[in-house]
Parts: structure tokens; sequence; C-alpha cells
């Protein structure tokens, strides 16, 4: 897969367009009317701006590790360095839900979102007035990138608001003389205002079979972020305007959209449909290819180690499992800072494949070898060190392994699907429950659950069905609040936890897991849902399993959650600039 990130990205972006200014609009440095309008003169000054507005997406202060790694955590499926809270700052406030106003891993996230919509914005005002953008030889060119321009907008926007809530929300690029004190606007009007671009969007990007195969944004991208977008609009949200949780009145009508944009997509199976094999999506990334069915329709590029931490992720090296020493296959110990919910493995039927995909119960030694860990220090799997086939990078001392990040799979847009038609009719329809078991036949390695009937029945299959498909993907914490019901879900793991904690050892629950001295070291000998051997194995080691949980890890279990703390504090930073620029509830006004 051609990689538009290696050259154009990587070079052009650390030092940001030469002509064309991309800073926060609370920190602005005002455009050159005369300047932009030389670089939107050409294609390839075009093409060089909306390349330059895909930049800001990759690097640690955004998908490449703080909001892939930080933002959704603690939840459901896994735990972000999971004691302690450090005061509020770093990932471990954000996971507790306790950032502070000053927390710089939250300031930086905000400030790349509103790098990437300057530059977006430029590139929206110029581009349909080149000439080129009307007719000529060039034009599906350009109206491409005007396209790519519009959705690139809308996932900043996205993200902006399912961490903040009401953001300010500038159209146009910045000029000199602007008043920058500009309030919040309601995060329902930003989504329609994107679902209104999106719907533009999608008739001016192609197919991606007729394209360059690259990370560039195409048809299946632009529809299903409407598709989710519309989603979010028609769901629970956190207003810090009534400090509750609400839903907008007219909900129900953005699940004709969801229904309409999916059921488009899985029309178009040669261009996007599910992988033969989970593991595929997930394998393809760590090969730096396309995935064999292009199952991933939209994903963050990232752009080499050369200044790793500004254009690369460190998927594989934050998270993944952790290489606890160096050795001629790994160059550098790694942090596996995202360990799994005790109870989110235990929330797969053991004959889900999709478990020891997503989970890895493993560290990596000197050796080098798998080493059995505990249940509260298993790792998040899908995007592991062990699986890149660039041997002399996995070998090096870089943090960085050019693992991309998946914004959305097609498992999604049949999940969406799914969710959206029983939500829109009041029961599941014959499409929506084929849609969720296409979803279930491909991850259970004998018959699949049959699909309900009734529309309670259906709604909670569908949610407990993309908890087993997306984990560690940074979706489970967002879904639940968009259901209303992260607090509830907390609530229902702590007492979990505690009810193991206090049953006897001989429970469907080992308390110890046996392993193999010799040889492969997976999978245990006796079986992870069953009680433990009352003699050990010969030639094992003993690993604790259920005698891992401890009270001080469920406590800490997000710690300070409140409704009002699922969102993120607006940065103190930008409230200093903008003096219009009000706190979201539950933090330091």
């Amino acid at each position: 897969m051609k990689r538009i990130i290696r050259s154009t990205f990587a070079a052009l972006c650390i030092a940001c367009l030469a002509s064309v200014t991309s800073c926060n609009y609370l920190d602005v440095e005002p455009t050159s009317i005369e300047t932009s309008e030389s670089v939107f003169s050409t294609v390839s000054g075009a093409y060089n701006a909306v390349i330059g507005a895909y930049a800001p997406m990759a690097g640690d202060v955004a998908y490449g590790n703080r909001i892939s790694g930080y933002f959704p955590y603690d939840s459901e499926d896994f735990l972000n360095s999971p004691t302690g809270d450090d005061a509020g700052e770093g990932r471990r406030g954000i996971a507790r839900y306790n950032a502070s106003v000053t927390n710089t891993d939250v300031r930086n996230a905000w400030n790349a979102m509103y790098r990437g919509i300057e530059r977006c914005n430029i590139c929206i005002k110029y581009i349909p007035s080149m000439e080129q953008y009307q007719a000529g030889t060039d034009q599906l060119v350009i109206q491409r990138l005007y396209g790519e321009a519009l959705t690139l907008r809308a996932q900043y926007y996205f993200e902006l608001i399912r961490n903040w809530g009401d953001v300010p929300a500038p159209y146009e690029p910045t000029v000199t003389g602007q008043d920058f004190n500009i309030p919040r606007t309601d995060r329902n009007a930003i989504l329609d205002k994107m679902l209104s671009d999106l719907d533009l969007a999608e008739k001016l990007v192609p197919w991606r079979s007729t394209v360059a195969a690259d990370e560039r944004i195409t048809k299946g991208a632009v529809k299903a972020l409407r598709a989710r977008l519309a989603l979010y609009r028609a769901s629970y949200y956190f207003d810090p305007k009534t400090s509750r949780m609400e839903r907008a009145p007219d909900y129900k009508q953005f699940y004709d959209t969801v229904r309409t944009e999916c059921r488009e997509l899985m029309a178009q199976r040669s261009e996007h449909s599910l992988n033969t094999s989970f593991e595929e999506s997930f394998r393809a990334i760590a090969e730096y290819r396309r995935d064999a069915a292009n199952e991933i329709l939209f994903q963050v590029a990232m752009g080499g180690t050369v200044n790793g931490s500004t254009t690369d992720s460190k998927l594989g090296y934050f998270n993944g499992p952790r290489v606890t020493a160096t050795s001629s296959a790994y160059g550098t110990t790694t942090q596996g800072a995202i360990v799994v919910q005790p109870t989110y493995f235990y929330a797969f039927a053991p004959n889900d494949l999709r478990r020891d995909v997503t989970i890895a119960p493993y560290s990596i030694d000197a050796t080098p070898k798998r080493v059995p860990t505990t249940l509260i220090s298993a790792y998040d799997g899908k995007f592991r060190r062990e699986w890149s086939n660039n041997t002399s990078l996995k070998a090096g001392a870089s943090q960085s392994l050019q693992y991309n990040w998946p914004l959305i799979r097609f498992s999604d847009v049949l999940l969406m699907f799914a969710e959206a038609e029983n939500e829109s009719l009041g029961a599941p329809s014959t499409a929506a429950q084929t849609a969720l078991q296409e979803v279930r036949r491909r991850a259970y390695t004998g018959n699949a659950p049959a699909a309900p009937a009734s529309y309670g029945a259906f709604r909670t299959a569908v949610m407990d069905e993309r908890n087993f498909e997306f984990g560690g993907e940074g979706i489970r914490k967002y879904d639940l609040i968009r259901w209303n019901m992260l607090g509830t879900k907390f609530q229902q793991i702590k007492t979990t936890l505690r009810d193991w904690i206090d049953s006897t050892p001989n429970d469907n629950i080992p308390q110890y897991v046996y392993y193999t001295t010799t040889g492969p070291t997976f999978p245990p000998v006796n079986s992870y849902y069953g009680p433990s051997p009352t003699t050990t194995p010969t030639g094992t080691t003993r690993v604790n399993w259920r005698l891992s949980i401890v009270e001080a890890r469920i406590l800490d279990i997000a710690s300070s959650f409140t409704e009002a703390r699922q969102l993120l504090p607006i940065p103190a930073e930008a409230r200093n600039t903008n003096s219009l620029l009000t706190q979201n509830p539950g933090y330091p006004q």
C-alpha cells in the first residue's frame, strides 16, 4: 500500500505548509490572502495543502498516542496504567476521570484538533475558487481534495465534541484583526453542519477501487463517518448547559441517515467488506499493507520514525504486550500501559476467537519468549510489536513503529446499521438480524448465538457485540456514554470484582492458571473456565489468575467518575486566551 505520509506528509507537515498557516485558532498567526491564493493556484499546491490538513491527526498529541491511548480509558474493555491518578495530570488523571484544567495531554490534543480545523478551513475556503474546481481535466482531482478537507474537518470536530461537548466552532480561516473571543457552539448544531458537509463530500470523493491504494479518504470513509456522526446525533450526551444527560427531541430522524449510509455501503462489497479472519485487519496494520477485504474504511496514516513524536504513533510501544528486556528481536523495552479490565476477559464466550486477538495475557522477555501474566496485567493485543514484519524497525530502539490507527472498520458499518434499524423500527428487521449475524459468524469457532427477535434483546445483543468486536480500538467508552450507561457499567464491574474476591477457589474462574515450562507457553494447561487443579501439574509454572485481583485495583477504576466528568476539562490555556470560553461542569470554574 502506498503511504501518503512517508514522503509528502513527513517532510511537508513537520514545518507546516510553507505558505499556509495552520495554528490553533486561540493562538493564531493569521493567514495571508495573497499567499493562500498563490498556493491554491495549482493542483500541486492544493494537494499539498490538503495533505497538510491530514497532518495534525498523527503524532503523540493526537491519534498516535493521546487520543488513541489516553482518552478512551478507563472503560469496560481496558484500563490505562491502573493505579493512581497523578493528581489529575498525565494519562492517569484522564483515565481516572480526574484530569486537571492544566493537564498538558488534554491541552495538546485540543490544540491539535484546532490546528487540523484551521488547515481544513483554509482548504475549504480556497479550493472552490480554483479554476480547476469548475472545469477541466483536473476537475475531479480538485473536487476530491475539497471533499477530503470537508471530511477531515468533520472528524476533527467529532473528536472535539465527544471529548469536550459544546466547543467553539470556527468555519472560516483566521485573518488579521479577527476577534478570537468565540463562545461555545451547541454540539448538535456542529454535528448538523458536519452531516451536511459530509453529504456534499461523498458526492465528490471517489470509491476506493478507482484511485491509488493509500490512506487518503475515499467514499466509503465519508459514508461511514457520516453514519457515525448521525448515530451520535441520535444518542445521549452530557450537556454542559444543563449539567445532565440529554437526548435531542429530534433524535429519531438521524437513525434514518445511519440506515441509508450503511445500507449503501453494505451494497458495495467489492469496495469494503469483512475480512474472513478477525485478526487480518490488525495483522495488516503491523505488516504495513491494506487488509484483504478493505475492512478498514478510514485510518490515520502515520508518517515514519523521523520526528516520530510529531508524525508517527506509539502503537505497539505504549500499548500491546510489554517487552521487558531488549534482545536481538526487540531493540527496546516497551510500556504495555493498557491492561485488560478483568471482567472483559470473561465477557467473551470461550469459543469467541476475538478474545485471543484482543487480549494478550503475556509479556516478552530477553529470550525472547512469551511470559504469562496475571489476569489483572494482561495487555491489549491488537497492536503487537511482535507482529511487525519490518525486522529492522522492530529490533531498533525507536518507540514508533509506523502503525496506523483504524478509525472505522466495516464491522462497525454492519453493527451501526443493526442498531439503527432496531431503534428506528422498534424491532429488529431481517436485514438488521443478518448484519448482526455476519459479524458473529466470523467470531465464533462453533455456532454463533441466534439473533434475538425482540427490540430489547436485540438492543442488548448489539451492545454486547460492539464490546467484543471493538475492544482496544477506542470505541467502548464513547458507546457507553451515548447509551447513558458508563456510570452504571463501572458500578457493575466493581460489584462483580468484589464478588470474585469473596468467592471460593473452586468456581468457574480459577485462582491460578498453569503453563508448561518447555515449548509453547500458550494456551494454559488448565481451563480459564473451571476450577484450578488440586495439585500442580507436572512441568508447569503457576500464575495467579483470579487471586491477582486486589481491592486497591477495584477502588482505582474510574475513581473520580461523575456524569459531568464524561467530558474533559476545557484547557486553562484556551480559556485564558478566549474570555467567552466557559468551563465544563465538574471542574474548577
